[in-house]
């Protein structure tokens, strides 16, 4: 059994948490709405109120770290939204946010680190996409999960693998209920690079058990049918208006591996939940 903190128990977060404490673990699990912690307690987590900003953080989060040995940090670099930090320049907010965190794990009893982070992080202009493959990221968001990714890989206090996800989905999560009935969509070519909550919450499970740290891994289903295809076929399969794409604005190739990952970790992806 391992002693677990997970900083956001959010759409990942608090189902993967369940899963750890179904399994055995124990875990610290971190919220910023003080309306959440009864739900965490619900579930048999250990509830926190944390809030992280870029030059603070609460006054518990000592608390939060605890005893435990392994810290999942799955947090999203919220670049708007009513946050303390919304008044202030976006740039670098959440990197900020990460070094102010950083003491408090050197501090603790936390030697291994779990980042989440997003295969925005390479660039477009790649056909073909590796773990190998050099990062270009062409968002702020992408920008700043690659600043965050390196120093955190560069501390020597604690072991830190980065899980790259690619687009998320679940039950009650599919952009093709944000697409339905738009037109003039771009990249009707573009391969999709998707990842079930399910298959998420597994290879986090999966790292931890194999103890498969010091690692970076992108994680997205080897199921790569193009955009337009797939989200027609989705829409179709819902009921939902069809999306209209336009293939004179078609410039994204893009499609992740994660043979790396499937090798490395002997897993399988539930390819029926796509």
């Amino acid at each position: 059994m391992s002693k677990i903190s997970i900083l956001g128990c959010g759409w990942l977060g608090l189902p993967l948490a369940k899963k750890l404490i179904e399994n055995g673990h124990s875990v610290n699990g971190s919220t910023t709405s003080e309306n959440k912690l009864s739900v965490l307690k619900d579930a048999g987590i250990n509830p926190f109120l944390v809030v992280l900003e870029s030059e603070s953080v609460s006054e518990n989060i000592n608390d939060f770290l605890g005893e435990n040995e392994i810290l999942i940090i799955d947090i999203p670099p919220k670049l708007r939204g009513n946050n303390a930090d919304s008044s202030s320049s976006l740039q670098k907010i959440f990197v900020e946010k990460i070094q102010t965190l950083i003491p408090f794990i050197e501090q603790s009893s936390i030697k291994k680190v779990l980042f989440v982070s997003s295969t925005s992080v390479y660039g477009d202009d790649n056909e073909w996409v590796t773990e190998k493959t050099i990062p270009n990221p062409e968002t702020e968001s992408g920008k700043q999960l690659l600043l965050a990714e390196a120093i955190l890989q560069k501390n020597k206090n604690f072991e830190t693998t980065i899980l790259r996800f690619g687009g998320l989905i679940g039950e009650d999560r599919h952009p093709v209920k944000f697409l339905a009935g738009k037109e003039n969509l771009e990249n009707p070519d573009a391969p999709v690079n998707l990842i079930h909550q399910n298959d998420c919450v597994r290879i986090i499970e999966e790292i931890i058990n194999q103890a498969k740290w010091n690692e970076v891994f992108n994680a997205v289903a080897p199921f790569h049918p193009t955009r337009e295809d797939y989200y027609t076929q989705k829409a179709k399969l819902q009921n939902l208006d069809l999306p209209r794409f336009n293939s004179e604005k078609s410039n994204v190739k893009k499609t992740i591996s994660s043979e790396k990952l499937e090798s490395d970790l002997n897993f399988q992806f539930t390819l029926d939940k796509y």
